[in-house]
């Protein structure tokens, strides 16, 4: 994941549905299930909408059993803002990663 700009559509659940592209043009939506702050800085954890991203309907990433089997990736980006103030999200260094998954770690202990 390279720089890669949010747009968020109107959702009237108040899900975060993020729409990321790669510096190919390809197109991937994610959902932000959380935003963890760490050091001064906020770090989001985005679930894929769409694993393999396919539009083959018989494909298993549409079986809802098959789905319950296999959970989907997580993604960590660090919430960094362009030039209007916009949020923009980027990988983080590995040292921020070490830092947001040992503090997740935490506060899953502490469940």
């Amino acid at each position: 994941m390279s720089d890669l700009e949010k747009e968020v559509p109107e959702v009237e659940d108040e899900e975060q549905i993020i729409e990321m592209s790669d510096d190919e043009g390809n197109v991937y939506y994610y959902r932000e299930e959380m935003v963890l702050p760490v050091d001064g800085k906020n770090f989001a954890f985005l679930v894929p909408l769409d694993d393999c991203g396919c539009d083959d309907e018989e494909c298993s990433c549409h079986d809802a059993e098959e789905a319950e089997e296999n959970e989907p990736d997580v993604f960590i980006a660090r919430i960094d803002f362009d030039e209007n103030g916009e949020p923009i999200y980027v990988d983080p260094t590995e040292e921020e990663f070490d830092a947001v998954k040992a503090a997740y770690e935490q506060i899953d202990e502490e469940k």
